[in-house]
């Protein structure tokens, strides 16, 4: 089995691990590759950022379609999600889609942990927009971040530890997600000194990406009506049946 793991943003540090958190969690015999955003954003933060990485996010997995069984977008808020489920001819998670619902499954209640609180509005947009938003329990985030996006999750570490522990003692979560693909890998690190499951959305979408195949494997491609579509790279519009 091949899965394609694209990070929406261009920081090739942050790229690495999830590189490596991928890896870790795929089965024997599933191979993982990693890329960056082609173009966009060194970190996605906002609501606009977010719009931007769409785009970009899909040119990365139409550019090597066919060299895949499964994808996985690795940025939290899933940039694009929607487009490539509906345009690719195989299974595709979001890294926060596949949290949530492994967090679901974990307790009854989830708490969402996160190295910055600016990220909130997206992952309120995604829980609504998966329809999980009573299952969370709340938000525990840390303060505004400006540094190297890689290197966030050791200089945060002891943070997130505390809010990870707010979370299930003031909160009530019975299972946190530690949210945003800069602290990829943290989970285990971290898991010995939290009373519930930690959930890592890297490790959750390759796991959940290898079910999915298992259970609906790739087949011909879904034919659909050709649209125009001008202006974007030549790999992108032939997604749409069409080139422009």
């Amino acid at each position: 089995m091949r899965i394609l793991v694209v990070n929406s943003n261009t920081t090739d540090s942050v790229t690495a691990r999830i590189g490596a958190a991928a890896e870790a969690a795929a089965s024997p015999g599933t191979t993982v590759e990693t890329v960056s955003a082609p173009f966009g954003l060194p970190l996605i933060v906002t609501r606009a950022d977010w719009l931007v990485a769409g785009p970009a996010t899909l040119a990365a997995f139409s550019a090597r379609r066919g060299s895949y069984d499964a994808a996985v977008i690795a940025c939290f808020g899933d940039p694009g999600l929607d487009a490539a489920k509906m345009l690719l001819d195989v299974p595709v998670l979001g890294i926060s889609e596949a949290a949530f619902h492994a967090a679901s499954m974990l307790g009854r209640r989830f708490g969402i942990v996160s190295f910055t609180a600016a990220l909130r509005p997206m992952f309120e947009d995604c829980l609504d927009h998966h329809g999980l938003r009573a299952r969370c329990a709340g938000f525990r985030m840390g303060p505004a971040f400006s540094g190297d996006p890689g290197v966030v999750a050791e200089e945060r570490a002891e943070l997130i530890v505390d809010l990870c522990r707010q979370s299930v003692e003031q909160d009530g979560a019975e299972a946190v997600i530690l949210a945003g693909g800069p602290l990829a890998g943290l989970a285990p690190v971290l898991a010995p000194r939290v009373a519930v499951p930690l959930v890592d959305g890297t490790a959750a979408a390759v796991r959940l990406a290898e079910a999915l195949v298992g259970l609906a494997p790739p087949g011909a491609p879904r034919p659909r009506p050709a649209r125009l579509l001008t202006g974007f790279d030549p790999d992108v519009t032939t997604l749409f049946g069409a080139h422009g």
